[in-house]
């Protein structure tokens, strides 16, 4: 009896070590997630329960379990490592088959896919044509390399100021001559095709108190007749109603759609005597894939170089109820079983899920020092029950000799 007690304190001792083993040899596995070794004695059980007397049968492992506790965020220099700050998992998908990671040392495949370094495509919501995301649906995440289309200016929104102690120029109103107007600002404008085009405003001061003009001109050419600004006594804008001027449509040479702008003044005023003016134009050109962005709610988005920013997934988080019943898959990765419940999805940040870091990675949270602890204490247990062995064997010889 005291060889099998010994020996599955050997087992068990063994498996301890292993385990420990394992963990120091995952000590820089990104994700990585260190397992802890439970013991539970053993008893010969009979239908009448146990004697009083009874010494047990020895020890079993009665369960690895993995410790989910962070890992230190590492800081890198790739927008596509994705490192977890709080709980949940990654979602990943390898021809369907759902898979979950804390490793976020993610890449991007030769079709655009971005993946794991085992080629299973990152999960995302994907977005809704209205603005937000599907988060009904996932979707593989793949980066889009196409130009960004342009947008023509349909729109100028001008805050402008008008000196009120400006004087009536003499000369007929001519672009060339600078005594014939008060006050010029231009601007970039783009068409239908990208192009891009200079559009300026004149403005004139009337012979009445409070009455100005203003005339555009698109690269050069007049763009309609002068359209009339009013002010009351206040300096407020009291004429265009509403303040906005719509401008006769102007064909651009380029082979574009005409360009039909408006011009929003409904900020102007008339006050001291400086001119200022500040605007916002809702065109623009082409633009190139320039850089991809991951913000803490897992928003990825696409840059372009006309500096447009456009959405093409929030990353998806999986969490679960019993994350110690994950089946564990290799590779940093986990698969759903019954143990663990149904697979919660969510965002980044929402309640119950972590944030994520773009340019970081979750470390493994193997205790190098612990790991030695426990190292030596596997030792000395697997020491102490190979010399019960050698002391049974001793005990078993003595008998045998008894003459």
């Amino acid at each position: 009896m005291p060889f099998t007690i010994a020996l599955s304190g050997l087992n068990a001792a063994s498996a301890d070590l292993a385990v420990t083993a394992n963990n120091i040899a995952n000590g820089s596995t990104s994700g990585f997630k260190s397992s802890r070794t439970e013991f539970a004695d053993l008893f010969a059980v009979s239908p009448f329960g146990v004697a009083s007397t009874a010494t047990g049968n020895g020890v079993k492992v009665s369960s690895v379990t993995q410790q989910f506790t962070q890992g230190n965020i590492d800081f890198t220099d790739n927008n596509l490592d994705l490192a977890l700050s709080g709980d949940g998992f990654s979602t990943l998908s390898d021809g369907g088959a759902l898979a979950y990671t804390r490793s976020g040392a993610f890449k991007v495949d030769n079709q655009g896919y971005v993946v794991s370094p085992t080629g299973s495509r990152m999960q995302v919501y994907p977005p809704l044509a209205n603005g937000g995301f599907n988060t009904g649906g996932l979707s593989d995440l793949q980066l889009a390399t196409n130009e960004s289309a342009p947008q023509a200016t349909s729109t100028i929104r001008m805050t402008l100021n008008l000196p009120a102690d400006a004087t009536t120029p003499l000369a007929a109103f001519d672009p060339a001559d600078a005594t014939s107007y008060n006050r010029q600002t231009s601007m970039t404008v783009y068409d239908s095709l990208g192009a891009a085009h200079t559009n300026s405003f004149y403005f004139v001061k009337g012979a009445t108190a409070n009455e100005w003009t203003v005339q555009a001109y698109t690269d050069g050419a007049p763009v309609g007749t002068p359209q009339p600004l009013t002010f009351d006594s206040n300096g407020a804008l009291v004429a265009p109603a509403g303040g906005s001027i719509a401008f006769p449509p102007h064909l651009p040479a380029t082979g574009a759609q005409a360009l039909e702008i408006t011009l929003d003044v409904r900020g102007a005023t008339q006050y001291g005597s400086n001119f200022g003016v500040q605007y916002i134009q809702d065109g623009y050109t082409t633009g190139a894939l320039s850089g991809i962005d991951v913000d803490a709610t897992g928003v990825v988005s696409a840059r372009y170089t006309n500096g447009r920013s456009i959405p093409l997934g929030q990353v998806a988080v999986t969490n679960f109820a019993n994350v110690q019943g994950l089946q564990k898959l290799g590779d940093t990765q986990w698969g759903e079983t019954f143990g663990s419940g149904a697979a919660q999805r969510g965002t980044a940040g929402s309640s119950g899920f972590g944030v994520i870091q773009s340019g970081a990675l979750e470390a493994s949270n193997v205790e190098l020092t612990e790991q030695l602890v426990n190292m030596i204490i596997a030792q000395r247990n697997f020491q102490a029950n190979a010399q019960m062995i050698s002391t049974a064997d001793q005990i078993t010889q003595t008998v045998i000799n008894i003459r």
